[in-house]
């Protein structure tokens, strides 16, 4: 919120994640509407949620910038209020629902041998933009709030392109024509699918993967499942498998922990997590969503069920608060429910890894000499080569098939 005379500007807020833009939902206001401190001024849908911007300062709606539907930049002003108290605004902590209150931050200056230099302010995302280009971000003259540098930014007059940028051109340079025919159906993309759309391409293209592929006997886990599913589901829980494999990959995860981690490819380190933090990918109506259970060493496979649901439903209802799709170190795609035995899915940076797991199904396996009945399960583990090899990556699939086909270890080993 930028006071200027008697009014304020309310800029879009950077909300975190590498979050770089939005479309206008709802607005909650109207033009003349007198408003208070806190109440909401307008619904924001990004690529991870839609989230309700409070404002930070009272006063009367003088002027709203853009439409619903319209998209939105990190440090656009949204709307004008006028201060009825005749003062300029102060400066304010913009508290972004359902993230955390965040502090407008300030240009940091150093001086050195007499010269201020400004230290460069930037979201993730566009610094490692600046990265990908070429580009010196420090050399950048930010017009975002407070000095923050933007992706636009990048593209104007300031920037030098370097080598590195143009390879990066020439090799995305290439767009197919599309031709448009009568009878033709033409649907527009989403904001939150043209997001999906270039973390896709991105990890495609950045990431060398490499897949492994198994099966395992889940026989003794349907077992078990189908003895404990009633007593859940009489205290509103749905006991799924999906609660035992993600138990399973923690104890893995914490016995490889090279799975655990992030990898930074521009400074060449990899991260080991100390928590162990499992997205889960989730279908919805407008895309992919991966809510993030968090802490599963701490809980258990109820509490894990009870989470996994929670987050599905609010992911699938656009409910999802910005800190249950944050912060994730492994993900885990379940696409049993959907058919096939196999799938490469493909790894959400900066992880290194990712497992699918799919429809169980009853097939024919030698037992003791004998050929018997069980219920099989395929799984598919895809990782980053760059940082870990295949013999590290079949062992950890060895540990998560070990705990699947004897559920019963899940109570020994448990972290």
């Amino acid at each position: 919120m930028i006071g200027v005379g008697g009014m304020a500007e309310f800029k879009f807020p950077d909300v975190g994640e590498g979050i770089h833009e939005g479309t206008i939902v709802k607005w909650r206001v109207r033009m003349g509407d007198v408003i208070k401190i806190d109440q909401v001024l307008v619904e924001v849908e990004t690529d991870k949620a839609v989230v309700e911007l409070p404002s930070p300062f009272a006063g009367k709606v003088s002027k709203i910038n853009f439409n619903e539907g319209e998209v939105i930049r990190v440090g656009q002003a949204i709307i004008t209020i006028d201060d009825l108290s005749g003062a300029a605004a102060p400066p304010q902590t913009i508290a972004v629902k359902p993230n955390m209150p965040q502090t407008i931050p300030k240009p940091i200056s150093l001086e050195t041998n007499g010269i201020v230099q400004s230290k460069a302010l930037a979201t993730p995302f566009v610094r490692k933009l600046a990265r990908e280009r070429g580009i010196d971000i420090s050399k950048i003259i930010g017009t975002g709030q407070g000095g923050r540098i933007t992706e636009s930014d990048l593209d104007g007059p300031n920037k030098a392109p370097s080598q590195v940028s143009v390879c990066i051109q020439q090799s995305s340079g290439y767009a197919p024509k599309v031709d448009i025919e009568q009878g033709d159906q033409v649907v527009q993309l989403s904001h939150m699918r043209k997001v999906i759309s270039e973390r896709m391409s991105y990890s495609k293209t950045h990431i060398p993967h490499a897949c492994g592929m198994d099966y395992v006997d889940v026989t003794k886990l349907a077992e078990i499942r189908e003895k404990e599913k009633k007593v859940i589901e009489a205290r509103g829980i749905k006991l799924t498998y999906l609660p035992f494999i993600v138990k399973a990959c923690a104890i893995a995860l914490h016995e490889f922990p090279e799975f655990n981690a992030h990898f930074d490819d521009v400074k060449n380190l990899l991260v080991l997590k100390k928590q162990i933090n499992i997205g889960i990918a989730v279908e919805t109506p407008e895309g992919l969503m991966v809510p993030v259970v968090k802490d599963i060493d701490k809980k258990s496979i109820v509490e894990i069920a009870q989470e996994i649901e929670h987050l599905a439903v609010a992911a699938r209802e656009r409910k999802i608060k910005l800190e249950d799709i944050k912060g994730g170190t492994f993900t885990i795609t379940n696409v049993g429910s959907l058919g096939g035995m196999y799938s490469t899915p493909v790894i959400d940076p900066p992880e290194i890894a990712i497992m699918g797991v799919h429809r169980i199904r009853d097939m024919p396996l030698a037992v003791k000499d004998k050929v018997k009945i069980r219920k099989v399960m395929g799984i598919s583990l895809c990782f980053d080569h760059r940082v870990v090899d295949g013999a590290k990556a079949t062992q950890f699939m060895s540990e998560v098939m070990k705990h699947l086909e004897d559920p019963d270890l899940m109570l020994v080993d448990m972290i």
